[in-house]
């Protein structure tokens, strides 16, 4: 009888073989949370191509997941680690490639520079911001009537006056106008609302507002849509800023809401109430399931055929649908609104509906059709909600605290309030980072204004608006409609209450892109695996939150233009170049410096000398005192006394090109300048300046929007715009993308 030969001795040392079997161990106990994996490792290669700036770092990084996927391969022996890491590798370069071909198949020709033009155009889409008395228009099939520019938009996105805009105005007609049109703005200042890459991928390629009265040329008689005219009657019954909150509810339209009530709903956390999510659908479904559960439990028969779960989920899904063409098919919506089908199929199986894998589904969904959502809040908020808050209840512990038990009313109560106190500070600590990375604000109080908040606008708001639309059927939706005003003015009491309270915002300056990277990864970590490993996810967390609380706030802020400049007093306060400065750009640059108060005007200050074309203070940083000299006006300042204040400052900044002979001691950021790096956060300590451009940036939004300048884009700054001094750690402007 043949006998079978023993295996061959492993040539591996010892501890390699004792790795590979605690890592084979390891990968047993977690096997069932890998998938979660597969939508993180495509967001990851998304995140790479926004990160890495030239070509061909993009195709290094393609060839490397490439090669990685087919060492695994070969070296992993059909073993589970060898599978998981080529399928994450695959899933990696997957990611990468979709992003970088959806940027591609975007390009179309982008404005290079202001222009008044005279245009005909279609309505492609109706935006109604009453709260600023405006209309935004986007209009495309354009034809230019007296100045044709040399690049042509394909798209354009044009705000016009609500007395400038013709009765009957609706998508679909042709229209004539005359506007004043720029290419879609970068970041001001870095760390601010990338606008040119969001214009991008929608095929944007100028914005601007409209100058005198629009003439409609065709069309425009069919009425507004739904959406529209919905939002209209509501804000009709509802005055203010909560008729524009319950608008907002009901059709995803926000431009009814005044700043101030916007700013407060901001402050207390409340602000994703205004977006319509996977709260919204949410509600839409259950309320229908309800309505319909109840109403088919009435005939018999269904009632015993076990049918009538079914048909709810069915009326459901229709509802979610419905929802979600009603308030516009946006990203955020369809996102919640496919969870919302998971959902519901799951519980039509019999399986269990709200999981890991549910969310890992969506996530993928939307990274494969819209790879380019990943780089704004909204994807990263709602997914990070929603991952917490179940990830919370898998949790053995966690759901043997809530578990339903024989208890009085009053202990359940109680039991439920802890739920959803828990659930708020889970919520609040896993949206903290993506809140302060991209809104440079951390709230405190947002946890516990949502415990109130979030059951007033499910359970009260969105019922008894609804069933106030459903009785204007018939005329006599007046009663509850008054109900939901004082219901809408509780919420709005809610929101500035919260925003008010001492602490209850703390505003920090721009957190490092590495920073935050760390903060995610340890947070996937820890909500993605099931074993003890999941604690270290703690590592990259604490060094990345360390990080951002490290970081200095810059001492000087400069626009991208060069006619906005702000600089740190001692007291911590900005203090703005312009005097006249915008709320915009007060806002803007408050936010990116982490101040907690507006700026005040530099002309005020004891330490600063200004006139009405130029303006020089002191700034003490780094055991030192540093002179920056700004130019205020257009006006030309005598080319000698010009050169003369440069070679005595530290810093010049200029909205217009200098002449060769004003050489300051370190850094020279004037209209030559800034062309190629854009806005310029500036720390004096440690001689940092953080740009928004890199000059040999490749993305698409960037290099075809900067390659016209006056400038060649791949040149280095000249020794006479940045030289060293032995005070600060000099070099190149480092870019911030």
């Amino acid at each position: 009888m043949a006998t079978k030969a023993a295996p061959a001795p492993s040539t591996h040392p010892p501890a390699l073989q004792t790795a590979r079997a605690g890592l084979a161990r390891w990968l047993e106990a977690e096997r069932d949370q890998l998938p979660l994996w597969l939508p993180v490792m495509v967001g990851a290669g998304v995140a790479t191509w926004f990160v890495l700036p030239s070509q061909t770092q993009w195709q290094a990084a393609l060839l490397v997941g490439v090669a990685i996927a087919l060492l695994a391969l070969a070296l992993g022996r059909g073993g589970r680690a060898g599978r998981a890491l080529a399928i994450g590798a695959v899933a990696f370069t997957l990611g990468l490639a979709l992003v970088w071909a959806k940027a591609e198949r975007a390009r179309a020709p982008v404005l290079q520079r202001p222009i008044v033009a005279q245009v005909a155009a279609r309505v492609e889409q109706v935006d109604h911001l009453p709260a600023r008395g405006l209309v935004r228009l986007r209009l495309t099939d354009l034809q230019w009537r007296d100045r044709a520019p040399a690049e042509r938009p394909l798209r354009i996105r044009v705000n016009v006056a609500e007395k400038d805009l013709p009765s009957g105005l609706s998508p679909g007609a042709r229209v004539s106008l005359r506007a004043r049109l720029m290419p879609p703005p970068p970041p001001a200042v870095p760390g601010a609302y990338n606008f040119a890459r969001v214009a991008w991928f929608e095929g944007i390629g100028a914005t601007g507002r409209a100058l005198g009265k629009v003439t409609i040329l065709s069309g425009g008689s069919v009425g507004e849509p739904v959406r529209t005219r919905l939002a209209r009657h509501i804000q009709s019954r509802v005055d203010g800023s909560g008729g524009g909150i319950a608008a907002a509810l009901a059709t995803g339209d926000t431009g009814g809401i005044g700043n101030e009530d916007q700013d407060a709903m901001r402050g207390s956390g409340l602000a994703h109430l205004l977006s319509v999510s996977g709260l919204h659908i949410t509600a839409a479904v259950g309320i229908t399931m309800l309505l319909a559960t109840r109403l088919l439990a009435l005939n018999m028969r269904l009632a015993v055929s076990g049918r009538v779960p079914l048909i709810a989920a069915a009326c459901g899904a229709a509802a979610a649908l419905g929802y979600t063409w009603l308030t516009g098919s946006e990203v955020p919506t369809v996102r919640s609104c496919v969870a919302a089908l998971l959902v519901l199929v799951a519980m039509a199986l019999g399986r269990e509906a709200l999981t890991l894998r549910l969310v890992a589904t969506g996530a993928l969904f939307v990274l494969l059709l819209w790879p380019e959502t990943l780089a704004g809040p909204s994807f990263q908020l709602s997914f990070a909600a929603v991952t917490a808050i179940i990830a919370l209840a898998e949790h053995p512990r966690v759901r043997g605290w809530f578990a339903p038990r024989d208890d009085g009313w009053a202990r359940r109560v109680a039991r439920g309030a802890a739920s959803l106190l828990l659930t708020g500070l889970v919520v609040e600590v896993a949206l903290m980072p993506i809140a302060v990375f991209h809104f440079h604000m951390a709230g405190i109080y947002g946890a516990l204004a949502n415990i109130f908040a979030i059951p007033l606008t499910t359970f009260v708001i969105m019922p008894l608006e609804a069933i106030a639309l459903t009785l204007d059927a018939v005329q006599i939706g007046a009663p509850i409609w008054w109900i939901v005003g004082q219901m809408l003015d509780l919420l709005l009491w809610i929101a500035h209450v919260t925003a008010r309270a001492p602490g209850a915002t703390t505003a920090l300056p721009v957190m490092p892109l590495a920073a935050f990277g760390l903060i995610v990864a340890g947070g996937l970590w820890m909500a993605l695996w099931r074993t003890r490993l999941r604690r270290l996810g703690m590592i990259p967390m604490i060094i990345g939150a360390g990080w951002t609380v490290l970081t200095p706030a810059p001492d000087v802020l400069v626009t991208g233009d060069g006619r906005h400049v702000a600089v740190r007093l001692p007291d911590g306060r900005l203090a703005l170049l312009r005097d006249r400065a915008g709320d915009y750009a007060r806002t803007m640059l408050a936010e990116a410096a982490g101040a907690e108060e507006l700026p005040v005007a530099l002309s005020e200050q004891a330490e600063a000398r200004c006139s009405r074309d130029l303006c020089r203070t002191s700034v003490r940083a780094g055991g030192r005192e540093w002179r920056v000299l700004a130019t205020k006006s257009n006006y030309l300042v005598p080319i000698g006394d010009m050169i003369a204040v440069c070679r005595a400052s530290d810093i010049v900044i200029s909205e217009r090109r200098l002449p060769r002979g004003c050489t300051p001691r370190w850094l020279r950021l004037d209209r030559e300048t800034l062309a190629q790096v854009g806005g310029a956060a500036i720390t004096l300590a440690s001689g940092d300046v953080r740009t928004v451009l890199d000059p040999g940036d490749a993305h698409p939004w960037i290099a075809t929007a900067w390659q016209p300048a006056a400038v060649n884009q791949t040149r280095h700054l000249s020794s006479s715009q940045l030289s060293n001094t032995p005070d600060a750690n000099n070099g190149r402007p480092r870019p911030n993308r």
